[in-house]
Order: C-alpha cells, then sequence, then structure tokens
C-alpha cells in the first residue's frame, strides 16, 4: 500500500510539469499612423526561450543571465521576424519575471496598406512553437498567428 502511494505521490508531483504543453510568443507590431514609425515588442517566455538558445546561441550558456546568449536572442528575432520593406533595429530588452521583452523600431515608407510578416520563430526548438502577431495602426488590431515552417503573410492595414 505504501509502495501504491509513493507512486501516486511521484505522479501527482510531475503534473505541473506536463501542464506546460504549449510555446507561444506575442509580437505587438505598433505603426503611427502620421509618421509611420513602426514599434515592435516581443513578449516570449523565458522557460520557453532558455531551451532555444542551445540552437540559437550554441557557443554560449544557454542561459539569459548571459549577455552573449542574449545578444544571438536579439539577432535571432531580428532575423527571424521580418516585416517586409522595412528594417528593424533592435532597441532594447528586458527581463520580467519570467517574461522576456525584446523591442524593436523602424519606418514605413509611404502610406502602404498592407504589411507582409513573417513571424515563424523557435521551431528549430519547440515544433509546436507559435507567434501571435497583433497590427494596430489607426486603433484598429489586425491578428496573425505563425507556426514552425510558415510563410510570410500579408495583413491589410487599416488607414
Amino acid at each position: 500500500m505504501k509502495a501504491w502511494a509513493a507512486v501516486l505521490l511521484a505522479l501527482g508531483l510531475a503534473a505541473p510539469a506536463a501542464a506546460h504543453r504549449g510555446h507561444a510568443s506575442l509580437a505587438v507590431v505598433e505603426i503611427d499612423a502620421r509618421s509611420g514609425a513602426v514599434a515592435v515588442t516581443h513578449r516570449m517566455a523565458a522557460h520557453d526561450v532558455e531551451p532555444a538558445l542551445v540552437d540559437i546561441a550554441p557557443a554560449a550558456q544557454p542561459s539569459l543571465d548571459d549577455p552573449a546568449a542574449v545578444k544571438a536572442l536579439v539577432a535571432y528575432v531580428g532575423r527571424t521576424f521580418r516585416i517586409a520593406g522595412v528594417p528593424l533595429t533592435a532597441t532594447g530588452q528586458r527581463l520580467a519575471g519570467d517574461t522576456v521583452i525584446l523591442t524593436f523600431a523602424g519606418k514605413l515608407k509611404g502610406k502602404p496598406t498592407a504589411l507582409t510578416i513573417n513571424g515563424t520563430m523557435f521551431g528549430e526548438t519547440h515544433p509546436d512553437h507559435t507567434t501571435q502577431v497583433n497590427v494596430r495602426r489607426a486603433g484598429v488590431t489586425r491578428t496573425l498567428h505563425f507556426g514552425p515552417g510558415d510563410s510570410a503573410r500579408t495583413v491589410d492595414l487599416p488607414r
């Protein structure tokens, strides 16, 4: 009877670890309708990012405590998350508890009516990773979803 109690206890302790089955990040693209300034904020869970650092920064420690790993992460996100025709420059990073926040900025040319975005990230490590991309301009938000291997998508912009 004691053996069964120990097994049940062990299974109960493993349940919280099994509860986290999905891997996801959020990117918010804010466009100033007048100036064309673009601000991109990426929010991701540190417990999803750190395992990905093994693939992203193999020469660094797979930890957000390692500046080389964070630098490689910023470069990776800058390479993989793209808005066609809008060069993005990294403007900052912050750790807030288990949340990693990376910010980028750019500028639209003219007043486009649509944007093409590639939002696929972290598929090398997490084959189930999804990225939700919210694009905001003139008080209206449009949403795209990306999974590993997805191609770029176009979103219509409000005027």
